[in-house]
């Protein structure tokens, strides 16, 4: 059936016919797609966001007024119905995400979905580029042409989702190795007098050279508590922030040990101690798993050359004297 339209379409428009249809179609498409993308619900916070733009024009207005200093990303708000989810529930999911992966800026989600966008859309170009180069000199099929259209568009659209899963799992894989030592540092800070407060602080600045990414949530930590909010209410968001067992853990202990109005120390030792633990059970484990991926690596590249070695003059001494035997 597409090579009865391939001969259809290279009949009717010529060579380049298969791939002026594919660009129709999917130009029709943006066309009947853009009156969906250009209907905006009504905000029932409207009044209050032209406050805000009305401010900020009078902050640019004058210098002097600007007490803090300005949105960097102002131009995406333009755009913002197009490159934000209108679904709460999705909103949330790419915010915890991308925060999970270390990007807390206020317009994080439409970065990412203008990085989405425009990579997509590049990448479409590229194919639609190539596809033409590749129709001139050649003679590609419908089913060729087709692919070196939407693949690059769609490896486009899917590699920053890509991107920050890799920056997901590295960060919390970097929360994870941190973890002990920094509850060992803390725990020396509470024995030595310290409150649980300053104790972050200080963890916070010695764990910055080797774990950052520890650092900057203990940090976020510090800086909250000093703001006035709730100290349950913090380290639920650094549990939930972190995305990581130990951490929520963690931060069970020392709700239980607050609400208890048990000490804050003994807790942290027998945590501290359970950690220690569980990073030398991972050790084992990753040591214990080792044998088994060296073994397909060791068939590989040794079982072949030592059947050649042990094998390899039986093999040629019988070919020998059969090629002898036969002349």
């Amino acid at each position: 059936m597409l090579g009865q339209v391939n001969d259809w379409l290279t009949r009717l428009l010529g060579p380049l016919g298969p791939l002026i249809a594919v660009g129709a179609l999917g130009l029709l498409l943006m066309l009947l797609t853009l009156p969906t993308l250009m209907k905006k619900r009504t905000d029932p916070l409207d009044r209050i966001r032209k406050e805000r733009i009305a401010e900020r024009r009078e902050k640019a207005a004058d210098p002097k007024r600007a007490l803090r200093t300005t949105d960097r990303t102002q131009k995406l708000d333009k755009f913002a119905t197009f490159l934000e989810p209108q679904n709460a529930e999705e909103y949330s999911a790419t915010r915890l995400k991308l925060l999970r992966a270390g990007y807390r800026s206020k317009s994080a989600v439409r970065t990412f979905h203008f990085a989405q966008f425009a990579l997509g859309l590049g990448g479409l170009f590229l194919g639609v580029l190539y596809a033409t180069i590749n129709s001139v000199t050649g003679q590609p099929t419908t089913q060729a042409t087709i692919l070196s259209i939407l693949l690059p568009g769609a490896i486009g659209y899917y590699l920053p989702k890509y991107w920050v899963q890799r920056r997901l799992q590295a960060r919390q894989e970097e929360i994870v190795n941190g973890f002990p030592d920094a509850l060992d540092m803390m725990l020396v800070c509470v024995e030595a007098g310290q409150s649980l407060d300053q104790s972050i602080i200080r963890v916070a600045r010695e764990t910055r050279a080797g774990y950052p990414a520890l650092a900057d949530e203990f940090e976020m930590v510090a800086h909250e508590l000093k703001a006035g909010k709730e100290r349950v209410l913090v380290l639920k968001d650094m549990a939930e922030r972190a995305g990581v067992p130990d951490v929520s853990s963690f931060v069970t202990v020392m709700i239980q040990s607050a609400t208890f109005g048990t000490s804050i120390a003994d807790a942290l030792r027998v945590y501290a101690a359970e950690m220690r633990d569980k990073r030398v059970m991972r050790a084992e484990e990753k040591a214990n798993v080792l044998p088994t991926k060296l073994t397909l690596g060791t068939m590989m590249f040794t079982v072949p050359p030592l059947l050649i070695i042990l094998i390899g003059p039986s093999v040629y001494g019988i070919y020998t004297t059969l090629g002898g035997g036969g002349n």
